[in-house]
């Protein structure tokens, strides 16, 4: 795939519209900057994004991909299947952050209660400093996991443990 040919096909299909990169921007919901990326081939959009641009360009998405209009129509079922890929994939995504939520959420609660323990002088005696310790400690566990679920290093760390797992 050639990602200049590509995006100077969405430049063409922007213009097209007559519309500027901002309008553009504001339709699919991202930043001026994104479209600027998207139209010099730097990046990509995301998938659901990219279906939409098909549906909003009335092109299809080989299309899209090429950089090229295609005189023949992409078969529904095959439109089908993708918009299904597209679908997974934002569920995962919703699944992640909502997994990512519950554990920020529990990181702030474990959080507010060190500081209570703190203020109150409690966090260096007796049974209290142990749960001081512990809501410190994963306080620290909380911000590590937060920092490899938003690193691309969380796609390699899935793939070996599925490999150790023998699933991959």
């Amino acid at each position: 795939m050639d990602l200049k040919k590509t995006g100077s096909f969405f430049k063409q299909l922007r213009n097209e519209k007559g519309l500027t990169q901002e309008q553009l921007a504001e339709h699919f919901g991202v930043s001026g900057r994104t479209v600027s990326r998207w139209e010099t081939g730097s990046n990509m959009p995301d998938l659901d994004v990219l279906i939409e641009m098909a549906d909003f360009y009335e092109v299809d998405l080989r299309e899209l991909l090429d950089g090229e209009r295609k005189s023949e129509r992409m078969n529904k079922e095959l439109e089908e299947t993708v918009l299904k890929v597209a679908d997974y994939s934002n569920d995962e995504k919703l699944r992640i952050m909502r997994r990512m939520h519950v554990i920020c959420w529990l990181g702030v609660v474990s959080f507010i209660v060190y500081m209570a323990l703190e203020i109150m002088g409690l966090a260096d005696s007796g049974v209290t400093e142990d749960i001081a310790s512990f809501c410190l400690g994963l306080d620290f566990g909380i911000l590590l996991v937060s920092v490899l679920y938003t690193s691309r290093h969380m796609s390699r760390i899935r793939a070996f443990k599925k490999k150790l797992l023998g699933r991959g």
